[in-house]
């Protein structure tokens, strides 16, 4: 069911950040907590890396990207990714699919693709969505904006916990390289590059629990719909 807030319009909650910050799980909370959709467009271009890397084409504009874009299906359903009719979800969640990820969104064609297939699942009904230009490019009306972000150095942290607690045997300084390397080309692509929205809150998570950045946040949220 679609929550409305006190005004009867849609609750959009529209959440930025670097890679790492925790957004995508707090993105998720949120959603479970209002009961209204998630939208994880990062998984979007994570999707998008994974077929760019199955088709062995140049991450670059031009008739094959072109062609690719024409022929690329993602859709979201019941929490997991579909590429073109395929699940994908474990599969994007690769070191090697998420550069790809960073590489292909400095493209203008491919973020103009995801970006138009992100705002029609934010113009009708309430949602909650997370990524790199969701505040000022996606959803720049929507309701409650936030920059989640934290150290570069606690986001490879918990990033080496994650994939150890996986059973591999992540090296914390390779993670903390690509961590940067990847902040470095969010943040200075030509196209919508990763920066915070005049009227996002900022939210730094690197001293917060999950729980601290959820209940956080909700009050902001709740504090402006009560007014």
């Amino acid at each position: 069911m679609t929550l409305l807030n006190t005004e009867n319009k849609l609750l959009r909650i529209a959440i930025d950040g670097p890679s790492g910050s925790g957004k995508s799980t707090v993105a998720k909370l949120l959603a479970k907590e209002y009961g209204i959709d998630y939208v994880d467009t990062g998984a979007m271009y994570r999707a998008m890396g994974l077929k760019i890397h199955r088709e062995g084409i140049p991450c670059e504009e031009g008739n094959l990207m072109d062609e690719l874009l024409a022929s690329t299906n993602i859709e979201f359903n019941e929490g997991r990714i579909y590429l073109d009719g395929e699940d994908v979800s474990d599969l994007i969640r690769t070191q090697e699919v998420s550069m790809m990820a960073s590489d292909c969104s400095a493209l203008g064609s491919v973020r103009k693709k995801l970006a138009t297939l992100q705002q029609e699942m934010g113009r009708t009904k309430s949602v909650v969505m997370d990524g790199r230009d969701i505040c000022k490019v996606v959803m720049p009306d929507a309701e409650h904006k936030f920059f989640v972000t934290a150290s570069a150095e606690e986001r490879a942290m918990r990033r080496f916990k994650e994939l150890q607690e996986k059973g591999q045997n992540p090296v914390y300084e390779t993670i903390l390289k690509e961590i940067n390397e990847r902040d470095y080309n969010d943040m200075h692509r030509e196209v919508d590059p990763l920066v915070q929205a005049e009227d996002a809150i900022y939210v730094d998570t690197t001293h917060m629990n999950i729980d601290e950045v959820v209940k956080a946040m909700k009050n902001e949220i709740d504090l402006r719909r009560n007014r």
